[in-house]
């Protein structure tokens, strides 16, 4: 009786208490709000100063997205397809199909993934391939099927270092055809070739650098020149490595107190300057105009927020005269810089819901007459921003999408 007393003098407030939580009256619950699929139908974000966004992925704010790029990578579909590392170690290459984006996935690094290069490396695999490495130091290769299937081989770690940049680019007369060049904090370049004996590849320390280089280009090869590659480092160099048959030269093209933080080449036209542009912590961006062999012109641009973290040039006016640039950052706008014969002028296209990280020119709209690109970062999504159809093609009718 005792205990039939103690347990009555317990459970009866205690299920008092939970049943006043209850209300009464509770109305019906309204569904969660869903987020829009690109995979089923082109999800259209808004329009701003005569650009359309566009979802391409879309992850959640909790899986950032570090780097994106378009490429070619299955070669049986004619549109590029938009490439994108995540905070989680996978790569998502995303193949466009009448507006919608199917997001085929691969890789499962314990770390973030965050370089990507695309080049003939490996002689084994027919055709180009795709490299992608991270902070582990894991470096992997990526081979397609035309079944749409993607294949990743694991090819070896860098020492546990983080990997930052990848390019490919014959550098060695040692070796014939492409090689495969890391950079990696702690500071240093690698190089690595397919092993002979057995799968993977024998990566080889070139030398220490006194930063981490965060972005880099190849730049157009002369006939019979040497291999030049423009980075952007964390120790405020802007800077040619120049491959030559006596080895490797370091070529300032600008230095400075602030981290250098990307950097992008100008497409190049018929008697116009290599024009180089780069992003600084500081919220400067530059135009590097070459002049010569090892002179450039050095010109400030843009003096905005801090932490530019990507930029593109291209094509982004309907006058082929006019010089644009793409750039994009932690302010999470995406802004247009355009010079005409008054100067520089910046104008926000879209505004992100969180930090931007990367931004990369594309050609994904047929469309139009100019060059779209793709923008990710914080925010865990990719975005297309694309001019409307018709834009810079006179006579042709168009139609512009609504937002969904």
């Amino acid at each position: 009786m005792r205990t039939n007393r103690l347990l009555a003098t317990v459970l009866v407030p205690f299920v008092a208490a939970c049943t006043s939580l209850v209300p009464h009256s509770a109305g019906p619950v309204a569904p969660a709000p869903q987020t829009p699929s690109a995979a089923q139908h082109e999800v259209v974000l808004g329009e701003r100063a005569g650009w359309i966004a566009s979802l391409v992925l879309d992850l959640g704010p909790d899986t950032p997205l570090w780097t994106v790029g378009a490429t070619k990578v299955f070669p049986q579909f004619g549109c590029d397809e938009v490439i994108g590392l995540d905070d989680k170690g996978h790569l998502h290459v995303l193949e466009s199909y009448s507006g919608r984006w199917t997001d085929r996935t691969t890789i499962a690094d314990p770390a973030w993934l965050g370089a990507f290069a695309r080049g003939d490396v490996d002689p084994r695999v027919p055709g180009a391939e795709l490299y992608v490495a991270g902070k582990s130091g894991n470096v992997y290769e990526v081979v397609t099927h035309r079944n749409g299937v993607l294949d990743n081989r694991w090819l070896g770690n860098l020492e546990g270092r983080e990997v930052h940049t990848l390019v490919a680019a014959d550098v060695s007369t040692e070796h014939p055809g492409a090689e495969l060049l890391a950079f990696t904090s702690p500071g240093a370049l690698f190089l690595g070739v397919p092993r002979q004996d057995t799968d993977g590849f024998e990566f080889q320390k070139l030398e220490d650098l006194p930063g981490r280089v965060r972005d880099a280009v190849v730049l157009p090869r002369a006939a019979g020149g040497p291999v030049e590659i423009a980075t952007a480092s964390r120790s405020g160099h802007v800077e040619l490595l120049r491959f030559a048959k006596d080895g490797m030269q370091h070529m300032p093209i600008r230095t400075a107190p602030m981290g250098a933080g990307r950097i992008t080449l100008r497409p190049p036209a018929p008697q116009q300057p290599l024009v180089l542009y780069s992003t600084f912590d500081d919220g400067s961006i530059w135009r590097h105009e070459r002049r010569g062999a090892d002179e450039w012109a050095n010109d400030a641009i843009y003096l905005g927020p801090p932490g530019p973290r990507g930029i593109a040039a291209g094509h982004f006016d309907q006058d082929p005269a006019i010089e644009t640039v793409m750039i994009f950052g932690y302010s999470a706008n995406v802004e247009l810089l355009r010079r005409d014969t008054s100067g520089w002028h910046a104008e926000t296209i879209f505004a992100d819901r969180d930090k931007g990280h990367w931004v990369a020119r594309a050609e994904l709209d047929g469309r139009n007459a100019t060059d779209e690109v793709v923008v990710t970062g914080y925010g865990g999504r990719i975005v297309l921003l694309s001019r409307p159809p018709g834009y810079g093609l006179p006579n042709v009718l168009a139609t512009t999408p609504d937002p969904r």
